[in-house]
């Protein structure tokens, strides 16, 4: 673990050293989809599901095919993004239940907004939130200065209700009624702040927290097509393929407005998913979906587009995981992380430059679940699961399926990973984390 800790010091000064040849400091937006299927985009192999907007972005940028979720559902993963640490240090372990208002991320913890707050940045949130309900847990809390959206796990597209009925739309910490599409509703004001006058020398990190294409599976334009709990998990792939493209268009617009605005050539743009896919989704050649620790549970889309900086059109097989997207975001703004919370992501530009091997990374993931119980290791091209008492060895090089385990024929190799899975264990046991949901 130590050395992990030592290659983000070092990767993220190389970040620094970068930028710091460039006086001005970037523009950031992060888009973040919700249950989207590895394979359901255009760039990933979808051929039912028309994504131009994001296909072209992937021309742009870098388009990663070893990225992967901290966590296989929503509340673990927005955890580690937020704070760039493993989710089991502030006890957001699993989804925050509906209706659960304990749980949340304490105000305690350093987040990248407030870091990017307090170094000037104007910062917004339009989305999904899922990091608590209490204001104590949201966004404003955590240096949003402004925040448009829901606090639960998903809500009707509609009517903007969670599945027990209770309303969940809020203008910061003020509920209030909306009439819309949840996606075209996000991204009217994505794109307003884009588009607002502002000081030039201020920049800006924007947040885009799509609750698409999340349950209940309401295709665009069906408003009188309101759920209750009976028909909330109701849809087909059609359906969903046109939330997908709803998403899609969403993204378009976004980034005309950079482009309109004269902003495009100095923001970091960063496109990804919270966890694996689920029902409807295609996970194409991946095992399982989400709620898992398979790689169709964790295994997700991720764009990154930085002019100038990060190769335009290339594909990147190295690693990596959502809480180096903190670390990247940081080391591009140039704002250290706090003294007193320890990142455990890297700095991914020096990573993607076209001469660069792939740097070999070690994961974890954990479900501990009175129906489920996972463990997962990946390091280098190996990763070793342990569902209930069953354990499992394979080579992702080969085999990123999971079918062939090679856990007898390298005992040594599962020994290995199962040594770093107790290390990384005992000392995410040593937290002392305010709230745990698991």
């Amino acid at each position: 673990m130590k050395r992990i800790v030592l290659s983000w010091l070092v990767f993220a000064g190389l970040g620094s050293m970068i930028q710091a040849a460039d006086a001005t400091r970037p523009n950031v937006v992060v888009i973040l989809t919700d249950d989207m299927g590895y394979a359901d985009l255009g760039c990933y192999g979808s051929r039912d599901i028309k994504t131009p907007h994001l296909d072209r972005f992937a021309t742009q940028g870098v388009r990663f095919t070893n990225f992967y979720s901290a966590g296989p559902v929503c509340t673990p993963t927005r955890a580690a993004l937020m704070t760039g640490r493993w989710q089991q240090r502030v006890g957001l372990e699993w989804a925050i239940p509906p209706g659960v208002k304990d749980p949340g991320l304490p105000v305690r913890e350093t987040t990248l907004p407030r870091l990017l707050k307090d170094a000037g940045y104007a910062t917004a949130m339009f989305g999904k939130w899922h990091l608590g309900y209490k204001p104590e847990f949201g966004p404003n809390a955590h240096g949003f200065d402004e925040f448009f959206g829901l606090l639960s796990g998903n809500v009707d597209h509609y009517s903007h209700r969670e599945i027990n009925d209770e309303p969940d739309w809020y203008e910061g910490t003020k509920p209030i009624e909306v009439a819309g599409y949840s996606t075209e509703l996000i991204t009217d004001r994505a794109v307003k702040f884009l588009r607002r006058d502002r000081p030039k020398e201020q920049p800006f990190f924007l947040y885009v927290a799509y609750n698409a294409v999340h349950w209940p599976f309401q295709a665009p334009g069906r408003p009188d097509d309101v759920r209750k709990r009976e028909t909330w998990f109701a849809g087909t792939r059609k359906d969903y393929a046109a939330m997908t493209e709803s998403v899609d268009a969403g993204v378009g617009k976004i980034l005309a407005a950079l482009d309109d605005r004269g902003m495009a050539a100095n923001t970091l743009v960063v496109f990804t998913n919270d966890n694996g896919g689920e029902r409807l989704s295609d996970m194409g050649p991946l095992f399982h979906h989400k709620a898992t620790l398979w790689e169709g549970g964790i295994r997700v889309p991720c764009l990154v587009r930085y002019p100038g900086v990060v190769p335009a059109g290339r594909v990147a097989d190295q690693p990596a995981i959502t809480h180096d997207i903190t670390a990247t975001v940081l080391a591009a703004c140039r704002v250290a992380p706090p003294n007193d919370r320890k990142l455990d992501g890297l700095d991914l530009v020096p990573l993607l430059k076209a001469d660069v091997p792939v740097t070999p990374r070690t994961f974890f993931w954990r479900i501990q679940r009175t129906d489920r119980n996972q463990r997962a290791v990946r390091h280098g091209n190996f990763k070793f699961v342990r569902d209930g008492g069953i354990e499992q060895l394979f080579d992702l090089a080969t085999d990123f399926g999971e079918r062939h385990d090679l856990s007898y024929q390298l005992p040594d190799k599962a020994a290995e990973l199962r040594t770093l899975l107790t290390a990384w264990e005992t000392e995410m046991a040593q937290e002392k984390p305010a709230f745990s949901v698991k």
